[in-house]
């Protein structure tokens, strides 16, 4: 049986090219369906018809009151999937959703990290130091009960909880990618952030094939630790088998009297 993950973007209608994930997904047999949300009355697929789902970065900001209302149906179809054992895989502003989605809220980062940076993390054979490539201004506040994993002074930069991963930076990064976000409107984000477009573009194209390499170790790292964990379902009903019912003793017969 194919194994089928629900991709979702944001913001553009516009195709955007192939990542590392997808290519990491591909290697493995697996088959994906990209679907973009653009809010406005935007149907999404149901999640229980796939075996991952992943959400993707955005332009936009969850914490934002404007855009609360746009994101609700997929904080929705988060929180279903995530109920029903579904795996989930959220990367940079899908990472803020997830948390959002589980109990957790996002805030404005304590500073803008862009180009690659390395991480602190608690678990290196699950998320590495990296460096992984960050393109963020936000950041999330963990949910509770959530484990985590990394992070930067910036910002958390991994959570785990159940078969549900945020990440805050950008594992699926590739030269091809990167020029759709700058001409998309990163140019002018970089610029304003003291950066150079050309050396940022020039660096992803360096380091092109170790970030896939990380990439697909930390796909394959997800689907062997988390994807596998027991799922809240599972969890409530091994709770309940180890629950001891007590049983009350019969009430003592007394004689019948006249």
């Amino acid at each position: 049986m194919d194994m089928r993950a629900l991709i979702i973007q944001h913001d553009s209608p516009a195709p955007a090219p192939v990542n590392g994930l997808q290519s990491a997904l591909t290697a493995r047999g697996w088959e994906y369906e990209v679907h973009t949300f653009t809010g406005a009355g935007d149907v999404l697929p149901d999640p229980l018809g796939f075996d991952l789902v992943v959400p993707l970065g955005s332009i936009w900001t969850a914490h934002d009151p404007e855009i609360a209302q746009v994101i609700e149906p997929e904080l929705a179809l988060l929180r279903r999937a995530h109920a029903a054992g579904v795996p989930i895989f959220g990367i940079c502003f899908g990472g803020q959703l997830l948390a959002t989605a589980l109990g957790g809220r996002t805030e404005r980062a304590a500073y803008s990290e862009h180009g690659y940076v390395k991480i602190e993390t608690e678990d290196p054979g699950l998320v590495p130091s990296g460096p992984w490539f960050q393109f963020h201004d936000d950041r999330w506040i963990t949910p509770p009960d959530a484990r985590t994993i990394a992070s930067t002074g910036s910002a958390p930069q991994a959570f785990v909880l159940g078969r549900s991963m945020g990440v805050q930076f950008h594992p699926e990064i590739n030269p091809a990618l990167l020029g759709h976000w700058l001409a998309g409107g990163g140019t002018a984000v970089l610029r304003a952030k003291g950066h150079d477009p050309a050396a940022v573009l020039a660096e992803v194209q360096t380091r092109a094939g170790e970030t896939a390499g990380l990439m697909d170790d930390l796909v394959e790292a997800f689907f062997i630790q988390v994807a596998t964990a027991p799922s809240p379902a599972e969890t409530v009903e091994a709770e309940i088998a180890d629950v001891e019912i007590a049983v009350a003793p019969a009430p003592a017969v007394q004689p019948a009297t006249a």
